[in-house]
């Protein structure tokens, strides 16, 4: 109820912001300026958004794998898609040595669950099924049209700071002021989306929970993928990171990240376990300036918190 209510709130600013920027325009510089720098972002989703799946495909090499090809991970999906209410996403293996798993799609009926070769060892199937979980409900709660969305403001702000920061005329004076306000959204803006995607994270990791997933699992799965990202080379990191805002953890985040969980490990058998993960429900979580900002600054919740939200579902 809570992530739903501060998703709401932030829809509900993002949107305004736009409005007061259109108010702006319409009143300052004409209402066709507007539209043609708002048809332009919009034009430009559109087709991001159209294409966005193949770009996917080719970047990360997927390929499609058969039931025969791989029966344990389809019968999870299959089970997990069910009990979610929608129909089963067409299951995927990356070829990249960074464990971790993706899901995308234009919408819920064009789904796409995906994971990569470096998650297939690495995970017991709890681990690897609060994962997919995970996914679907990303899928389920149509997270990436939502977030493709909200991505179109700051967009928008951007053609707007850069058409009338230049702009000529007997009204340049009001346009240059437009253009350094309509920058100034532009960062907000941003950083209103990134925090929308970490909301989205958090209302992923419950959805796994809801489909049947026990909280210390999706915990011991993300100890796991930021042990999995620490220890992969330079050159693996480089080949996912403009994708990483579409997996499960930040791998550029991992080692940071390791540090933090690894504490959580008591008996230090390489998972954690149910009793670990109770230990910091109630406890304050201490978070380092500098991991507060590069938060602010990520697609991602910072891990520490985001096993603390986990283990309140217990």
């Amino acid at each position: 109820m809570w992530l739903q209510l501060k998703m709401f709130l932030l829809t509900t600013i993002l949107f305004g912001i736009l409005y007061a920027m259109i108010a702006a325009v319409a009143a300052y510089m004409g209402i066709e300026g507007f539209f043609f720098y708002g048809v332009v972002a919009i034009g430009i989703i559109f087709i991001q958004y159209m294409i966005g799946p193949k770009i996917v495909e080719w970047s990360m090499g997927v390929h499609y794998v058969s039931e025969k090809d791989a029966p344990e991970l389809h019968k999870m999906v299959a089970e997990l898609a069910e009990k979610a209410g929608i129909k089963k996403p067409r299951v995927g293996i990356s070829e990249i040595a960074v464990p971790n798993a993706f899901a995308f799609g234009r919408w819920k009926s064009d789904g796409r669950v995906c994971v990569t070769r470096g998650i297939l060892n690495l995970m017991k199937e709890d681990e690897l099924r609060a994962v997919l979980g995970h996914e679907i409900s990303h899928i389920n709660n149509r997270d990436v049209a939502f977030i493709t969305l909200l991505s179109v403001i700051p967009m928008i702000c951007w053609f707007v700071s850069r058409g009338t920061l230049y702009s000529s005329g007997r009204n340049k004076g009001n346009a240059v002021l437009i253009g350094i306000a309509a920058f100034v959204l532009y960062f907000v803006t941003q950083l209103l989306v990134l925090y929308a995607s970490r909301i989205r994270e958090y209302g992923a990791d419950k959805g796994s929970v809801k489909l049947g997933n026990k909280p210390s699992s999706m915990a011991s799965a993300l100890y796991k993928l930021v042990y999995g990202s620490a220890r992969a080379n330079k050159d693996s990191l480089k080949h996912v990171e403009g994708f990483k805002a579409f997996f499960v953890n930040d791998p550029s985040r991992a080692i940071s990240d390791f540090q933090n969980l690894k504490e959580l490990d008591s008996d230090m058998s390489g998972s954690i376990e149910k009793d670990e993960l109770a230990k910091i429900r109630n406890s304050k979580v201490r978070v380092s300036t500098g991991d507060k900002l590069m938060e602010i600054l990520s697609t991602h919740p910072n891990m520490l918190k985001r096993v603390q939200h986990l283990s309140t579902l217990e």
